[in-house]
């Protein structure tokens, strides 16, 4: 099966025809000179025998600058100054990975002959992996080239030192010659002569050459460089020398990833690329272990050795007062007392882990233990669930989405590719020490799932493992030494070379139903060397966590599939890349966009000058024309001046909010332009999270007499403190403790959940979208039991035979070796809530003696912000000028409060007001004044919930309500306390009074 390509895809073309159009008015033209011939002087420059073939340039600087200022208004991109900016005659292209940059610069070459005669053309690549790809890509175009440009005769090559005769031939024949050079080639030594029996053989004297230098027949060709990847290829002023060393033309410079721009003339960024669908969508299924807190898990995020102390942040399970479990980052400073038993929350298993010293030097940061050996360095976490665990649901899940796959797109005639980094080889294949090759632990987990889903139903349609066994299907690309044994390398070596040539010979096999190979398992190394269309999941099986940046994991799986007669398919319904990663998805994502960001300098969310300069518009005579980089700054000027942007260009939250409502102005002279500029607007501004700073709103209490004298009376009738004290029966908690322990009680194994979300990529930013969830069982036993005894004595504050004395009666502690975190946690829970029904029932209040109270200054003690049409609502009845609400909940009750006239006054209790209980502090939500039939006076206070049963809530809720019950019972008041759910609740309590 032979990859077929496209030759009418518009954004190809337009970047092949933004580069030709550089060069408008050239005439075709070529520059001859003369080459020693083989067997004549062996110095350059006598006994002329070979004529050779170079490229010449007729156009002067100022018609270049014209022409590439045109290009780049055409494309929407900044324009070039004046001459002084296109010298270097360096021009670059932005193109995502994945888009098919590698085919635009190689129909370029054909494109830049046909129009103006140009032969010589060299492609510098930075590294082995992609010399080889490019040559691959060569041959595979080669056929669909000659029929696109009538049968116009291109020879290329991988210059070889040993193989001198084709630079030879690069420089004599006539025809389009390409020379793909490694940059290592011609970079060592070529600035000192004094070592030239020493220097690269690219800079000697040669004899096949008769006494010519390599360097100096490319030279003088004239030839037209081709930097694929200029930021790896020329990124130290030694390579930028050695570029220039061999005196081109001018030079292209192709990728997604620019740290330098020369002359921007075309781009076709990720955002843009995403949009356009040009490039799979990406998901990511990322693991996250639940209920496996059984050891003491640490991670090193970050370490600050800016500041003084150094700060260090560490991520740990730690317990928060809900009593549950979540893993949290937690601050450390060096030379304090940094305990992380205290910082978990008083964990035990974190007893002893006492911060000793905090390392702050760059790229070896680690914090060290007092009394434990464990050392945390950057990004490795310890104290996990067993890694091998944590992987194996990686290669399920991988196996899974393939599976999957396969049953969608089986009938398109697409075969499905899953590609697993590893970054040790021998955990995929080893060696005895005779030598004999046996599975890694990768390989066997992998053939131990795949046979388990082989088994099921769904699948069953989808192969006979009869006819295929399951090692066929699997294999590993990976560098060899002389033995031809596998071993881990650096991706710059002979051997990596050696395998980047199986990989790329076998590139469109693997796309044919007729090979059985599918799950493709390759050492990191390798990564950047090889990509194929139809890889759908990419699995990171690294054993710390991802290392690798995103954009080059992802980039292996971007390319549009093709099926089995060569032609890509279109479409996110068909092609949708899953990487299982090892990470969460929050910080895939993150990376990603910063990364993108960093890579190829999109700036989301911002608004650059010359944006709206490729918007259509009419002249004076009706002529269609382009707006413009000048009349691009005025419509910038004019946004900012709006206080749409600021003065960097961010998108401010005004802009948002006025394209949402239709709202947008424009300047008077681009009205015909409106949507236009609204439709960039909008893509740039997609996904921004807005928080109206206009309609930030300072909360003042209500002056109104009325207001002011209704509140006063409702105030006296709810404004005393009381006091509580307990009265229950031990062993009566024991029993009850006991028997809901047995009955009751679930300690499930640890499992992981796995989260799939959809990555959206737009002008506003990267972002999660569409997320999925599922749950996996992980065996997990390589822990220690903790002495449960004291840890729920400190818990519950019950005595240690009590504790004892509930467990035994449980007959649960079997259970405990299970999940002995879990099974603390639930025990400590049902404990608990049997304390608060105790507590609750024999709970009694009494108003505190002198009748202390809550001064109504509490209402005028702390100044309130909120957010109109986010949080605030603009009050008539309350005693504040606007009512700030935490849930929608809150917010009906504030529309029902407003809209019924019976309500005089209500108020939302501050924090400050708090009824003691054994549980904490208790704030209800609102004290409410009704005036039945213009006569009685009834005063509430209410606790809106989404229920107004009580079982229904949570028991820590419930208990602190009964409470407050009890408290308002012992103040004697007027005022009646209540559960509601709206406000009809209350109603019906007003009618029956």
């Amino acid at each position: 099966m032979k990859i077929k390509f496209n030759p009418r895809l518009d954004y190809q073309i337009e970047a092949v025809e933004s580069l030709v159009k550089i060069f408008e008015g050239q005439e075709l033209c070529r520059a001859n000179f003369s080459v020693p011939s083989v067997g004549g002087q062996m110095e350059l420059g006598k006994n002329y025998n070979d004529i050779g073939v170079g490229n010449r340039l007729s156009l002067v600087d100022t018609e270049i600058l014209e022409n590439v200022r045109k290009v780049q208004l055409e494309n929407g991109l900044p324009q070039a100054k004046d001459v002084n900016d296109i010298k270097s005659m360096n021009f670059s292209v932005e193109m995502e990975t994945g888009t098919g940059k590698t085919y635009v610069y190689l129909r370029t070459i054909f494109e830049l002959n046909k129009c103006y005669g140009f032969t010589k053309f060299i492609i510098v690549v930075p590294s082995i992996a992609i010399k080889e790809g490019v040559y691959k890509s060569l041959e595979i175009t080669s056929d669909h080239f000659r029929n696109l440009y009538d049968n116009t005769s291109c020879d290329f090559f991988v210059y070889d030192s040993q193989k001198l005769n084709q630079v030879r031939s690069f420089a004599t024949d006539d025809s389009i010659q390409v020379m793909i050079i490694n940059i290592d080639a011609f970079r060592k030594s070529f600035t000192d002569p004094e070592k030239e029996d020493k220097a690269n053989i690219f800079h000697r004297s040669r004899e096949e050459l008769s006494g010519a230098k390599p360097k100096e027949l490319v030279q003088a060709t004239s030839p037209i460089l081709i930097i694929d990847e200029p930021q790896s290829v020329d990124a130290t002023e030694k390579s930028k020398d050695a570029i220039e060393s061999l005196n081109p033309l001018f030079t292209m410079r192709f990728s997604a990833t620019h740290k330098e721009v020369y002359n921007l003339v075309y781009k076709l960024d990720a955002v843009d690329a995403y949009e356009k669908q040009l490039v799979k969508q990406i998901e990511v299924a990322s693991v996250k272990i639940d209920d496996g807190n059984n050891r003491p898990y640490m991670c090193l995020k970050k370490v600050d050795y800016k500041k003084t102390p150094i700060i260090a942040k560490i991520e740990i399970d730690k317990r928060e007062k809900s009593g549950d479990i979540k893993r949290k980052a937690v601050t450390v400073k060096d030379g304090k007392v940094n305990d992380l038993y205290e910082l978990s929350g008083g964990r035990d298993i974190y007893e002893g882990y006492i911060v000793d010293h905090i390392h702050g030097v760059e790229s070896k940061e680690y914090v060290s233990f007092t009394t434990k050996e464990d050392i945390l360095e950057i990004g490795k976490p310890v104290g996990e669930v067993d890694k091998t665990e944590f992987q194996r649901l990686q290669i399920r899940k991988t196996i899974e989405e393939h599976l999957e796959k396969e049953l969608r797109l089986k009938s398109k005639g697409i075969k499905i590719l899953s590609l697993f980094f590893i970054d040790k080889v021998a955990n995929y294949r080893s060696y005895d020490k005779d030598g004999n090759v046996l599975p890694g632990k990768f390989s066997i987990i992998f053939e131990e799932e795949f046979k388990a889903f082989a088994k099921k139903p769904r699948f069953k349609s989808l192969f006979n493992p009869k006819e295929v066994s399951v090692s066929e299907l699997h294999d590993g690309y990976f560098a060899t030494d002389k033995k031809n044994r596998v071993k881990d390398t650096k991706g710059n070596t002979q051997a990596d070379e050696d395998a980047y040539n199986l990989i790329m010979k076998e590139k469109e096999k693997l796309l044919s139903f007729e090979s059985k190979l599918k799950f493709i398992f390759s050492h990191s190394a390798l990564r950047e060397g090889w990509d194929n269309p139809n890889v759908f999941q990419i699995c990171t099986l690294n054993e710390t966590s991802s290392v690798m940046k995103k954009r080059q994991e992802i980039g292996r799986g971007l390319r549009l599939a093709v099926n089995q007669e060569g032609e890509r398919e279109y479409g996110f319904e068909t092609n949708t890349l899953t990487v299982v990663a090892n990470e969460s998805y929050e910080e895939f994502v993150f990376k990603l966009q910063k990364e993108i960001e960093e890579d190829s300098g999109i700036k989301f969310g911002l608004v650059e000058t010359h944006v709206f300069s490729n918007i259509k518009m009419k002249d004076s005579v009706g002529k269609e024309v382009y707006v413009g980089a000048e009349n691009s700054q005025k419509i910038w000027n004019f946004l900012k001046e709006k206080e749409y942007i600021n003065e960097k260009g961010r998108a401010q939250d005004k802009l948002k909010l006025d394209l949402k409502d239709d709202k947008l102005e424009v300047p008077e002279e681009f009205k015909q332009q409106k949507s236009q500029i609204e439709s960039v607007l909008k893509k740039i501004t997609k996904g921004l999270s807005v928080k109206n700073a206009e309609a930030r709103t300072a909360v003042e209490l209500n002056k109104r007499a009325e207001i002011q004298d209704d509140f006063k009376q409702l105030w006296d009738k709810i404004k005393y403190k009381t006091r509580y004290r307990l009265d229950f029966d031990p062993q009566e908690l024991i029993t009850h403790c006991a028997n809901e322990i047995k009955n009751t009680l679930v300690v499930p194994r640890t499992f992981a959940e796995v989260v799939k979300v959809k990555v959206d990529v737009g002008k506003g930013g990267v972002e999660a979208i569409d997320k999925r969830e599922q749950k996996y069982v992980i065996e997990d036993k390589s822990f220690f039991l903790p002495d449960i005894v004291s840890y729920l004595q400190n818990e519950t504050n019950l005595t240690r035979k009590t504790i004892v004395d509930i467990l035994v009666k449980s007959e649960r502690l079997d259970d405990f070796r299970k999940n002995p975190q879990r099974f603390i946690d639930e025990v400590q829970k049902i404990i608990k809530g049997r304390m608060r029904h105790f507590i609750v029932n024999g709970i009694k209040y009494h108003k505190i003696e002198g009748a202390e109270y809550y001064f109504q200054e509490v209402f005028e003690s702390k100044e309130l912000t909120g957010y109109l049409e986010k949080n605030l609502v603009k009050s008539q009845r309350s005693i504040y000028n606007y009512v700030v609400y935490d849930s929608d909940i809150e917010k009906k009750f504030v529309e029902q409060f407003e809209s019924n006239d019976e309500v005089k006054v209500y108020a939302k209790l501050p924090h400050k007001f708090k009824i003691d209980t054994p549980l904490g502090g208790y704030n209800p939500d609102w004290a409410v004044l009704i005036e039945k039939n213009d006569e009685s006076k009834l005063y509430f206070v209410v606790e809106s919930k989404g229920t107004n049963v009580l079982d229904e809530l949570r028991p820590s809720e419930k208990a602190k309500i009964l409470c407050g019950e009890k408290h308002f019972e012992a103040i004697d008041s007027d005022a009646e306390f209540m559960v509601a759910k709206d406000y009809d609740d209350i109603s019906k309590v007003v009618l029956s009074k």
